[in-house]
């Protein structure tokens, strides 16, 4: 079995984050997003990797992925041109698939507990397509499943106005090659794109068996800041203590990752959070569901349930930041004596200053 990991797209809804770095390289818990994917692909057995790549962001997608060796995989990169949808992101990658089974996984998604199960299902040949679903209040935003008394799909909609169900397709999907043939057929959907809803449900037709498996544990898609924001909560509430940096009159309370060469000075750390090598904590609050990237620093400030990417640093700040998600290289500066009670609610992309 092979994968299929799309990483292309513009993430609009991401900007301006997205300006300067493609979307699912944004870290989770000071990890890149799309190698939690990887990670997961390679836990199920699967080490030939098609990496659907766009002429905007393919080369960084490229530069962070490297080789694979880090994961024992091997990644074939294949650019696909225009956005023109899922089915149309299968079959830009057809040479690359064959005649194979396959994993299909977007890479903005995250899925605790992995996939090894789903291959190992699919695996006892009982289905020539397994779709993962969820529950989810606004089913119209979503493809929805509609499923029979035995949990067999029988039918699918691509963001419907009236939905079947409340069962949302999560971004993960295994096909056989018969999903090629179907494919071939499609025509552009109302969206101007081919969706794969359509070639799921062109398998129905044909009278080929799609089986649904509901998600376990929780899944995230990373489409929005405030979807960044949970994701990153959701990871950090599965990490284990571990304090390798330096910690000098401070207090770090619960579960905490401090990388080594990161500095806490002065300061409260409350977990979950995770401090990457090079940080420096100074004079500052962390609080939990909070992580701070490679040679960031927070001094003199509060942060807590927010993600700030490597080279920044918060300083001086009158009041606490709250719900943000702060790119690479931004400077906020306070120039005040010392935080208050009120909070800021910042989404700033890279390089960005802000003097309060």
């Amino acid at each position: 079995m092979k994968g299929l990991i799309l990483s292309g797209g513009k993430g609009t809804r991401l900007r301006p984050l997205t300006f300067t770095r493609a979307k699912q390289l944004i870290p989770i818990a000071n990890k890149p997003n799309l190698f939690y994917v990887v990670e997961n692909l390679a836990e199920a057995g699967i080490t030939d990797i098609g990496v659907i790549i766009s002429p905007e962001t393919g080369q960084e997608i490229r530069s962070a992925l490297g080789d694979g060796g880090r994961w024992k995989v091997r990644f074939s990169f294949i650019v696909q041109e225009a956005p023109l949808g899922l089915a149309h992101a299968v079959k830009t990658a057809a040479a690359f698939l064959g005649r194979d089974p396959f994993v299909m996984y977007l890479g903005d998604n995250l899925l605790s507990g992995g996939i090894r199960h789903l291959v190992q299902e699919y695996s006892r040949g009982q289905a020539d397509s397994i779709v993962l679903l969820t529950p989810v209040d606004n089913p119209g935003q979503f493809g929805v499943a509609e499923l029979d008394g035995e949990g067999k799909v029988v039918r699918l909609m691509e963001k419907p106005k009236d939905p079947p169900s409340n069962l949302a397709l999560v971004g993960i999907y295994l096909f056989s090659p018969a999903v090629h043939e179907v494919i071939e057929t499609l025509q552009p959907s109302w969206r101007g794109e081919y969706e794969i809803t359509d070639a799921i449900q062109g398998l129905i037709d044909r009278g080929l068996r799609v089986s649904a498996k509901q998600v376990s544990g929780w899944w995230k898609d990373t489409g929005k800041p405030e979807d960044l924001l949970e994701a990153n909560r959701l990871v950090l509430s599965q990490i284990a203590r571990d304090i390798r940096g330096e910690l000098s009159g401070s207090e770090v309370a619960g579960e905490v990752v401090v990388e080594a060469g990161a500095r806490i000075v002065r300061s409260e750390v409350r977990g979950p959070a995770h401090i990457a090598a090079g940080a420096l904590i100074e004079d500052a609050y962390v609080g939990p569901y909070t992580s701070i990237g490679r040679d960031a620093k927070v001094v003199r400030s509060e942060i807590e349930y927010s993600i700030v990417l490597d080279g920044t640093a918060l300083q001086n700040l009158p009041r606490r930041i709250d719900a943000s998600v702060i790119g690479q290289g931004v400077l906020v500066d306070g120039r005040a004596e010392g935080p208050k009670q009120s909070t800021l609610r910042l989404v700033l992309g890279d390089q960005s200053q802000v003097m309060l």
